[in-house]
């Protein structure tokens, strides 16, 4: 079963399982199949991104979150993802993946997402992201409004707003490099 298989069974039983609410975690019981595996015998750290992505399109659909993209015309788009892996989890076994909303700042959405095993965080993989329209990206309070109005961000962990302010410093960085890059090639031309 790839990630195709495992994204229309969450499709087709999204109608029985809870919704929840925005800042409730969503939970998918898992499986770790054989294409999950490296060569290691084990999940793939590649995989633990494929994964999130099946953890964050559960949560999307349950919250309602979908809905409200829909009647925006607002697709998610992740600007950044950073994984953190702490055991091993090997073919056959089973585990949770739960998933949650961390908060928000002015542009960013934050979501952390737990591969948990016998009560044990195994893996966790956090990513934040925006919403963007036709009109380009959406602030984050905006969309957040759509979805469930004068909701206020929990309190981001200290980690969280440095590992954000990290990666606006190394798209600043890239930027810098650009510029530098392309000066010289224009001034070539």
């Amino acid at each position: 079963m790839n990630l195709w298989c495992r994204l229309l069974r969450l499709l087709l039983t999204l109608a029985w399982r809870k919704k929840v609410g925005v800042l409730e975690p969503s939970r998918l019981r898992m499986t770790v199949l054989p294409n999950d595996l490296d060569f290691n015998m084990h999940v793939n750290n590649g995989r633990y991104l494929t994964l999130a992505d099946v953890g964050r399109i559960d949560f999307v659909f349950r919250t309602g979150v979908f809905r409200t993209a829909m009647t925006l015309r607002a697709r998610p788009v992740v600007g950044d993802a950073i994984a953190k892996f702490r055991r091993d989890l090997k073919v056959f076994q089973r585990y949770n993946l739960e998933t949650r909303l961390l908060g928000w700042d002015d542009k960013w959405i934050f979501i952390e997402q737990r591969f948990i095993r016998h009560g044990r965080v195994v893996g966790v993989v956090t990513v934040r992201c925006l919403w963007v329209n036709a009109d380009g990206a959406m602030t984050a309070q905006l969309f957040v409004d759509t979805v469930h109005p004068q909701l206020v961000s929990p309190p981001l962990p200290k980690w969280v707003k440095e590992w954000s302010r990290c990666c606006d410093d190394l798209s600043t960085s890239l930027r810098i490099e650009e510029a530098q890059t392309e000066a010289p090639l224009k001034a070539a031309a």
